[in-house]
């Protein structure tokens, strides 16, 4: 049975379980929330309910013996980046400030308050359903000419190191990866010399978030 990990059941998370659930019945989903609230929702057969920060749980339960077959970040923080700093620790590993140069680099970027740059091809705001077409935009039709984690990964910023976990579409306006995708990045990052930019990204949007080994 496909274990499908949902890390933030809030409005998009509730929609990921939502469409997920219905489009394939063999699956079985765990769902972490702060909010009890949020994943009474969800309650049923198929589910494992988890009351829990998103990135303290994935902490404590992702381990190589026990992996989902998929991990959907559904939370406002950068998941993968902030399992990595859990996981390595502040002694081995610090966030340190986006150089303001990057801006510059990237389509339509959006600081975040946490110091995380948000990117997207779309000037617009893009449906829920989208269904990632292969090479074009749903809503322009207009040809995708590069992949947003093709891009990402292939950013030029001296002395910081691009690296790219892909998220892959799982269902109409769901994005996912596969936690092997977290054990290979941190032990890339373990590897790597000087600062990193890390960034998570789909065909059309990603965000980043630069760390540095200690």
């Amino acid at each position: 049975m496909e274990e499908i990990w949902i890390i933030g059941v809030g409005h998009f998370g509730f929609i990921a379980f939502q469409r997920l659930s219905k489009a394939v019945k063999d699956r079985h989903f765990v769902l972490v929330d702060p909010v009890e609230e949020n994943l009474l929702k969800c309650a049923g057969p198929t589910t494992t309910l988890e009351i829990s920060d998103g990135v303290k749980f994935l902490e404590r339960h992702l381990k190589t013996g026990r992996k989902p077959d998929w991990i959907i970040p559904a939370l406002p923080v950068h998941l993968a980046a902030e399992w990595i700093l859990l996981h390595l620790g502040p002694t081995r590993l610090r966030r340190v400030p986006l150089p303001s140069e990057l801006d510059r680099q990237v389509p339509n970027p959006i600081r975040g308050c946490e110091g995380n740059l948000y990117v997207s091809h779309a000037d617009f705001k893009c449906p829920a359903d989208c269904d990632e077409p292969q090479d074009i935009c749903s809503i322009t039709r207009k040809t995708r000419y590069q992949n947003m984690y093709d891009f990402l990964l292939n950013l030029s910023i001296k002395p910081l190191n691009s690296l790219n976990i892909r998220s892959y579409q799982l269902g109409p306006g769901i994005g996912g990866y596969r936690a092997e995708q977290l054990f290979e990045m941190k032990t890339t990052i373990e590897q790597t010399t000087g600062p990193v930019l890390l960034s998570t990204a789909c065909c059309c949007h990603g965000v980043i978030t630069a760390l540095e080994r200690l």
